[in-house]
């Protein structure tokens, strides 16, 4: 109880000084358990920070679900960005609803149609966006900090439940009664779009119910694959 108390300590001061610092700031929200952990205490703290989800036009049913129910058991407001109709139109007429399955290349172009370019028109006029991801989901993100240079977005990203565990996450949902996406009780461990997540058997790895037709190495849609990742040690010592 005691570490988690201190982990939430923490991640607030993070994100105080993320305000104090690099405001206007904004939470992308996927709505998975970790981005339900930060949701609760941006609300909770009545932190100065926008939220916004991605809507990409395939998400599972219990996503939805858990959509709503933010919306009406939280003061903050949670904006839903959506892909360009026109571009996901030329994509099917060229590829297929389904074209995604059929190379890394396709799936990221789906990604990029769907999430990425909803993305930069959620960023813009922000000067620091805010994450969920862990270091331990996937070995892309290793090497990632708590504060950093967001090249490809040209802004501040801030992952301050990034040294968290999934134990860490689940405690708070718990302790908190934190509303979830059900899916999780069903061995969801990582959503994203319906046609790209399936449930894990135990043992596999976290992320493994993600695009698990290709290798670990390739497993993200491009928000968080930055060209340039470099660390804002100042403002990360000042938050500790």
């Amino acid at each position: 109880m005691e570490d988690l108390t201190l982990k939430v300590e923490q991640v607030v001061a993070i994100l105080t000084e993320t305000v104090r610092n690099f405001a206007p700031v904004t939470f992308a929200n996927s709505l998975g358990a970790e981005d339900m952990v930060l949701t609760d205490i941006i609300d909770r703290y009545h932190l100065d920070i926008e939220m916004f989800s991605l809507d990409t036009g395939r998400l599972p049913q219990e996503t939805y679900d858990l959509m709503q129910t933010v919306r009406e058991r939280y003061k903050t407001p949670l904006r839903i960005y959506f892909p360009n109709v026109k571009q996901i139109e030329d994509y099917v007429a060229e590829h297929g609803v389904n074209g995604f399955y059929q190379s890394v290349e396709l799936r990221k172009a789906c990604c990029h149609i769907r999430k990425v370019e909803p993305l930069r028109r959620a960023l813009q006029g922000k000067n620091s966006w805010v994450t969920g991801i862990r270091r331990e989901q996937a070995p892309t993100r290793h090497d990632l900090q708590i504060f950093a240079h967001d090249a490809d977005n040209h802004l501040q990203k801030v992952n301050p439940l990034l040294e968290w565990t999934n134990a860490d996450v689940w405690s708070y949902l718990k302790q908190y009664q934190v509303p979830y996406n059900k899916l999780h009780d069903q061995f969801y461990p990582s959503i994203g779009c319906a046609p790209c997540t399936r449930a894990i058997t135990p043992g596999e790895d976290i992320r493994s119910g993600r695009w698990w037709w290709e290798t670990p190495e390739t497993k993200e849609c491009g928000l968080h694959a930055s060209k340039a990742v470099s660390v804002n040690k100042e403002a990360k010592d000042r938050a500790q």
